[in-house]
């Protein structure tokens, strides 16, 4: 098994599922969300070598606009691994609606589902930004 985690946002969320899978390898993509066209940017991307023979738990705190779920899983299916799953604690039904109109054979598992997004592609009532919350940002 192999946990990647969308760095920055998901670190916190990686901690608590090495505690349940101890033997999980590790890898990070980084993603930001451009503001003004929610768009994922890619600035990381470290996996192990050996991806191609394990299967793959992508994790991220929120699923807002699917955006940065869907461009971790296009870049996590170059490297042909078992299988992908997504988790997340928290969904909008827009990011889970895109993430399937692009995945659609890929499970996605989360703890709760919110209202809607907001204009800046924010989940409402949501947490706010989980990567502001962990670090201490913005």
């Amino acid at each position: 098994m192999v946990i990647v985690s969308i760095m920055r946002a998901g670190q916190g969320l990686l901690d608590g599922i090495l505690e349940l899978i101890p033997t999980a390898r590790v890898g990070h993509i980084g993603l930001y969300r451009d503001p003004s066209t929610l768009v994922a940017v890619e600035y990381y991307f470290k996996v192990p070598h050996d991806i191609d023979q394990r299967d793959v738990l992508i994790v991220d705190p929120m699923l807002a606009t699917g955006n940065s779920a869907v461009a971790a899983v296009d870049r996590i299916k170059e490297s042909n691994p078992e299988s992908i799953r997504f988790l997340c604690l928290l969904a909008a039904p827009e990011g889970i609606e895109h993430f399937h109109k692009y995945h659609p054979e890929i499970p996605l598992y989360t703890a709760a589902i919110d209202e809607k997004l907001d204009p800046h592609g924010y989940i409402i009532p949501g947490l706010g930004d989980a990567g502001d919350r962990l670090y201490g940002t913005r």
